[in-house]
């Protein structure tokens, strides 16, 4: 530990005296200074001890003294050593006063005591609690290399023991890979928000959250401007030196092991491209050959198809490929991620969280995606479930949403099919001349068109509807022929009517 004014009141060769501060002595010395200044702050950093002789001071003065023992309080000043047998045979009552008043340490310093002798031995415990951090970091650097090769729990477990906290490691979503020791889950889980706000700073970043009691740092892991996990420790006081080259050592462990994780998964997407494509033609048999115990039994229990695309220029495939990827691996699922150029391909398990991360998935603003799912599928309809979710995605583009699954399509209605640019001034066009003649006035034969089609042709049921004459409902349907010169005998020309009818009237309109 560094230096203190205990110690040095304890060093036999200096023949301090404590004169005032009693209870303070334990503060940290960060260096000796010697001023004769009647202002010496300006020059001052906090942390020093202040030697002066008093040649320029009235320290007889008692308010000349409060003023002056206050201010060097204020500035961080750690103490005052006053040397006696100089400027005056001994400590004058006006400083003493001051001093006691403000709890102030004053040591005195007999004549023998040369302010040199004070400022080499503080000098030399610095070095001294310098060396042995530098030791100790280089001790724990080789003990968390060690235990990096048995995996980041073990790696976590020896940092917290060198930090006398807990550790923590979090993905690239912000969620709790590991935790060491095993209380500290909870404060780990806690810190959800902390680490989104760090992972969108580029890295290498770093926070401290918390209070003296419970105070945490955060450190970014990652070499490029992506942060793709980070770093928690929690102690109860600020790191010393020999803690921070422990933490600084993990970060650099951590971030190798990351990135070469990364390395890992881009062979593995290679490798998962010629499995899909395997799939996708048809050769199951192929396809697990190929990979082996790979991705254990994704290949044989049904999975999902994920097909994603960007809907506009800062849309990253990327954080959605991480967030399926980190939810398999804290479940402990398969996942076969394939990027394909400006899309993204995905194969996961039916029912798993990787699924479930595509579905509660939200990017952020203006970073928008959209996104197919396919329904549940097997091997041998891996082909066919591609294609769903390729259909899924269109409907999701043409809709603006930023998912859609397959299994809605089905479950659902046409019409919504029909809020389509193309469906619609089709659907214009084919009846816009009967608006036309309803605009004059002569009749109303687009109502009475969708109250006939709606009663699949019963002249009673329809012109009741309308409340009028099945006669002059027979006479509105002629004059529909013949404005529209089609039969309302042909079944083709009904049912184009009627999705017209309704694409025209479409709550999407």
């Amino acid at each position: 530990m560094p230096p203190t004014l205990a110690s040095l009141v304890q060093h036999s060769a200096l023949k301090l005296t404590v004169r005032a501060g009693e209870d303070r002595l334990d503060t940290p010395v960060r260096w000796a200074h010697v001023s004769e200044l009647a202002d010496p702050v300006p020059y001052m950093e906090g942390g020093e001890l202040l030697l002066i002789t008093a040649m320029t001071l009235d320290a007889e003065d008692p308010q000349a003294m409060r003023r002056y023992v206050r201010r060097l309080a204020g500035a961080g000043v750690v103490g005052l050593g006053f040397a006696v047998g100089v400027t005056y045979d001994t400590v004058p009552d006006a400083l003493l006063d001051a001093a006691r008043a403000e709890d102030f340490p004053l040591l005195e310093v007999p004549r023998r005591t040369p302010f040199l002798a004070i400022s080499k031995a503080v000098s030399a415990a610095i070095a001294a609690d310098q060396y042995r951090a530098v030791t100790a970091g280089f001790e724990a650097q080789r003990e968390l290399t060690r235990a990096a090769l048995a995996g980041p729990g073990e790696l976590l477990a020896r940092l917290a023991a060198h930090v006398d906290g807990w550790a923590a490691l979090y993905d690239t979503s912000g969620a709790v890979v590991a935790v060491q020791p095993e209380w500290a889950g909870r404060r780990a889980a806690r810190l959800t928000a902390d680490v989104a706000r760090l992972r969108d700073r580029a890295a290498p970043a770093s926070a401290v959250v918390g209070g003296s009691d419970d105070r945490v740092e955060l450190q970014s892991l990652g070499t490029g401007r992506r942060v793709r996990g980070a770093l928690a420790v929690g102690t109860g006081a600020p790191l010393g030196t020999a803690e921070r080259y422990a933490v600084h050592s993990a970060v650099a462990l951590l971030t190798l092991t990351t990135e070469r994780t990364r390395a890992l998964q881009l062979a593995e997407q290679r490798l998962g491209a010629a499995v899909l494509r395997m799939l996708l033609s048809g050769q199951q048999d192929h396809a697990r050959a190929v990979a082996g115990d790979l991705y254990g039994d994704l290949l044989d229990a049904p999975f999902r198809l994920v097909i994603a695309e960007a809907a506009g220029e800062s849309a990253d495939l990327g954080v959605l490929a991480e967030a399926m990827e980190s939810a398999a691996a804290r479940a402990g699922e398969a996942v076969l991620v394939v990027p394909e150029g400006e899309r993204l391909v995905v194969l996961a398990a039916d029912g798993g969280d990787a699924v479930a991360a595509c579905v509660s998935f939200a990017p952020e603003e203006g970073a928008e995606l959209v996104t197919g799912l396919s329904a549940p599928a097997g091997p041998i309809a891996a082909a066919s479930a591609y294609k769903q979710a390729e259909q899924a995605l269109s409907v999701a583009r043409r809709r603006g949403r930023p998912l859609v699954e397959h299994e809605e399509l089905v479950a659902g209605s046409l019409v919504p099919l029909l809020a389509d640019d193309a469906v619609r001034a089709f659907a214009d066009g084919m009846l816009r001349a009967l608006y036309e003649h309803d605009a004059t006035g002569r009749g109303d034969l687009v109502a009475s068109l969708r109250a006939w089609l709606s009663r699949h042709g019963q002249w009673d049921a329809a012109a009741a509807d309308l409340g009028v004459h099945r006669h002059t409902l027979r006479y509105r349907m002629r004059r529909v022929e013949e404005i529209l010169g089609r039969s309302l005998d042909d079944p083709d020309v009904r049912m184009e009517l009627w999705l017209a009818l309704k694409a025209t009237t479409s709550p999407e309109t």
